[in-house]
């Protein structure tokens, strides 16, 4: 029978061994717990080269209900990319998180009253 060769579907990437030994620990921690083998490779970290802005907060990009307000606030594309606001409600729309984590700090992202709303709104309706 064939071997199947062995694809790394994540990675961590290490800038120091302190790293690199914390990334080992745990990724045997977790296969112990899970009585499996994770397939996660542990690598020294390289060049690191960003996505083009238009794949930055992708998931976020594609509501244009919101986008109005961010690009008012964010008005340089730099800016967004590197807002940390932009970057949590993305991942609430990529499954990280859920309402009442947002609900629990929606008043500290300096939203609109009516943007606020309609996210609430949004992932409201993904939810269910």
């Amino acid at each position: 029978m064939p071997s199947l060769s062995r694809q790394y579907m994540s990675a961590i990437y290490f800038h120091s061994e302190e790293q690199k030994r914390l990334a080992v620990e745990t990724r045997n921690r977790e296969a112990a717990k899970r009585n499996t083998k994770i397939y996660t490779e542990i690598v020294p970290a390289s060049k690191f080269y960003l996505a083009e802005a238009y794949h930055q907060k992708y998931l976020l990009r594609q509501r244009p209900a919101l986008m109005k307000e961010f690009s008012a606030i964010y008005p340089a594309t730099e800016d967004f990319v590197n807002s940390t606001v932009a970057a949590r409600i993305n991942g609430y729309f990529g499954g990280y998180g859920t309402l009442i984590d947002l609900k629990a700090e929606l008043n500290n992202l300096g939203l609109s009253p009516e943007t606020s709303n309609k996210l609430l709104e949004i992932l409201e309706d993904l939810d269910s």
